[in-house]
């Protein structure tokens, strides 16, 4: 079902549209900050399945969003955009570490950070600091099947 929110609608109407609105529904408006009030009030709602769309004077939808759970979302091979932002992320942290002359080594199912200046062929540190990977790093041993 399709609904115009009205121009100059509060925010807590806008909500309690959103509040009694059916999965599946599509709110639209004309007037961009009315779209991006009724956006932040769909994230505060928390509401899932709801359309917003903000509508040009030929009737044309210019911008949309929707709302769903993320366990809703479908498992796909391809890293999405908010994976892709945390790998860019890491590149830039590993970019930091090498500036800052820290060498990273990976052991089956652990890294350790040391100055870059020591040669890993000689022996790890004792000062070498072990990683908290919080389970994300895997060695490439560890993926073999049975261990």
């Amino acid at each position: 079902m399709e609904q115009f929110i009205p121009e100059g609608s509060s925010v807590q109407t806008i909500r309690e549209l959103i509040r009694g609105a059916t999965p599946g529904e599509v709110f639209c408006c004309r007037d961009p900050a009315l779209f991006e009030t009724t956006k932040v009030a769909l994230v505060a709602e928390k509401v899932a399945d709801i359309t917003v769309q903000l509508i040009d004077e030929g009737d044309y939808i210019v911008r949309q969003v929707s709302s769903r759970r993320r366990a809703d979302q479908k498992k796909s091979e391809q890293l999405n955009d908010r994976q892709l932002a945390v790998v860019r992320a890491l590149e830039k942290v590993l970019q930091h570490c090498r500036k800052e002359g820290v060498q990273l080594i990976g052991f089956s199912d652990e890294l350790v950070a040391q100055p870059a200046h020591l040669d890993p062929a000689e022996g790890i540190s004792p000062f070498a600091l072990d990683l908290d990977t919080s389970d994300v790093y895997r060695g490439a041993d560890s993926l073999k099947k049975g261990v």
